[in-house]
């Protein structure tokens, strides 16, 4: 099966360990250490490690306890989001000056959709080194890049060249690149997922072109019809600049595990503040309440209510946070809480997508 033009240009820009190159920005004594962001306390958990940190197995999401015993010389700094907030806008303004299809996927990574634009570049390839250069030059971090015909091997190519490189997967090559794919790169497949295909004989991409739509399904429920077609070059999902926001919320990790109640109430009123205050900043209001509950055997439990009407102050959400704590007893002591708003006014908005089509 060949791909037939046009073809987009998609460009999938990440940032090299973006939170921690950031701190050792600002903070030149930090340079050239092995540090990662957060994960400091009894409790923590890693938000990110610099390369140097890396080489040691630091990864992100890793306890901060097991983190420091793979890394004793490494050094926890506290996130500060403002600050990384603040460079991600910044290097977002770089990307509109290229194309305004840019879908931000979180403040370190985005995809560009660069198939007609403002640069009137017909090269995505040379888009994407200039952008990396413009955003060295202009806040002196590292970025790297996934350059080809759609979002999924884009954003597996940018992984290739890791840190400060790009990768750049042409037409006539996605098919080869596709079927010699081990299937653990593959975006979206897991640990788990990826162990199931290596007992069924799946390796690399072509091993899962020779499963039918049929068998996949079978295997993998609605994801395997998602398989079918990433293996063979088919992925439409266009770049959407207005990626409309699901629902809004707030959680805390305690220090301690707690038991009881009235102490959930507390920290569920902090969390509420926090969350009324995220709301009224994005003038969003949700009809959906949702409580989570992380338990200290790593369990979880959500339960949600959904109102006839929007609220968006803690005054007329938090009482219904109270009923749905007690709506049934805990199961055991919690380790986290969180509240969030789902079914958001913002979802009546319908965004137009303009897909434009140049050859690649």
């Amino acid at each position: 099966m060949e791909l037939q033009p046009p073809f987009r240009k998609i460009i999938h820009v990440d940032m090299d360990a973006f939170f921690a190159s950031v701190e050792q920005l600002d903070n030149p004594e930090l340079r050239g250490k092995p540090i990662a962001v957060g994960g400091g306390e009894s409790r923590g958990v890693v938000a990110a490690a610099s390369y140097e940190a890396r080489k040691f197995g630091v990864k992100s999401a890793m306890s901060g306890i097991l983190a420091k015993q793979k890394c004793p010389s490494l050094i926890f700094v506290k996130p500060n989001f403002s600050r990384y907030k603040e460079v991600s806008y910044q290097i977002r303004e770089i990307f509109y000056e290229y194309t305004d299809l840019v879908e931000p996927l979180s403040l370190d990574e985005a995809y560009l959709d660069v198939t007609e634009n403002k640069k009137g570049n017909p090269s995505a390839s040379l888009i994407a080194q200039e952008i990396r250069n413009r955003i060295f030059e202009e806040t002196r971090l590292h970025a790297s890049a996934g350059i080809s015909i759609n979002k999924f091997i884009a954003k597996v190519a940018s992984d290739i060249n890791k840190p400060n490189g790009q990768k750049t997967i042409n037409p006539e090559e996605v098919i080869q690149f596709l079927e010699e794919l081990p299937v653990h790169k593959f975006y979206g497949v897991g640990k788990v997922t990826a162990a199931k295909m290596y007992n069924l004989g799946i390796f690399v991409g072509n091993d899962l072109k020779k499963k039918s739509v049929e068998e996949l399904t079978n295997l993998f429920g609605k994801s395997g019809l998602h398989y079918y077609h990433i293996v063979r070059g088919i992925h439409n999902s266009k770049v959407k600049p207005d990626r409309i926001r699901k629902s809004v919320g707030a959680e805390t990790t305690f220090f301690e595990n707690i038991s009881s109640e009235i102490f959930m109430i507390e920290k569920l009123e902090k969390i509420a503040d926090e969350l009324e205050r995220r709301m009224k900043k994005s003038d969003t209001k949700g009809k959906t309440i949702t409580l989570k509950i992380k338990y200290s055997d790593f369990s979880q439990q959500t339960r949600s209510k959904t109102m006839e009407y929007f609220m968006q102050d803690k005054f007329e959400f938090f009482p219904i946070v109270k009923e749905l704590l007690y709506q049934e007893k805990l199961k055991n002591s919690v380790r986290l809480l969180g509240i969030s708003f789902g079914n958001l006014n913002t979802e009546k908005r319908t965004p137009i997508w303009v897909q434009l089509k140049f050859d690649f």
